[in-house]
């Protein structure tokens, strides 16, 4: 049970997880911004919406 536990500590620390939300939200400003594909700009915002999001749920992990 307490190995278990453990586990679960090591993979939802909330480093990790916040940086790659962060990451997300970085590559869906990218995608805002750049003028060569209509496809990129047209899921930018949903890119940035579900990087917030995982930000938000993700802050609330344990350290």
């Amino acid at each position: 049970m307490k190995k278990e536990k453990n586990i679960f500590k090591k993979i939802f620390r909330r480093v990790i997880w916040e940086n790659l939300s962060t990451a997300i939200i970085l590559i869906g400003v990218f995608m805002l911004l750049q003028p060569f594909q209509m496809f990129l700009y047209t899921y930018s915002f949903i890119v940035i919406l579900i990087g917030t999001v995982g930000f938000v749920i993700t802050s609330h992990f344990p350290d």
